[in-house]
């Protein structure tokens, strides 16, 4: 079993950044490949980022490449959302998840939301024009 918990969400206004920040608990975090997804309001929660279990791959979504940065630290199980350039259409609540498809690095097995077995909380990020 693993426990995820985010932080770093928050309001701000366009053009600012925020580094959002998960934990995760057990001993399976270093071979897993972990995402960060979002729901903006009357949205269905859409795919922002993943990383691979080593940050040998790294994919973003389109909406948010170029502006948005992930990466982990594998001594401390963490994985961080560097969000630059805030527009008011990132507002969402952001989740982070963890896959069980361990050491896996292919673009479809990171990116689609049915491969992450587990799950935060979420933190809400609301970004003002």
């Amino acid at each position: 079993q693993v426990a995820l918990v985010e932080s770093g969400g928050g309001s701000v206004q366009a053009g600012d950044s925020l580094r959002l920040s998960c934990v995760a608990s057990g001993d399976s975090f270093n071979s897993s490949p972990m995402a960060w997804f979002r729901q903006g309001p009357g949205k269905e929660r859409e795919f922002v980022a993943a990383i691979s279990w080593h940050a040998g791959a790294i994919y973003y979504a389109d909406s948010v490449k170029g502006r948005f940065t992930i990466s982990r630290n594998n001594d401390i199980n963490t994985v961080y959302l560097q969000m630059d350039s805030l527009k008011p259409e990132d507002t969402a609540v952001y989740y982070c998840a963890a896959s069980v498809w361990y050491y896996h690095t292919d673009s479809h097995m990171l990116t689609a939301r049915d491969k992450y077995r587990y799950w935060g909380q979420g933190t809400r990020v609301t970004v003002s024009s």
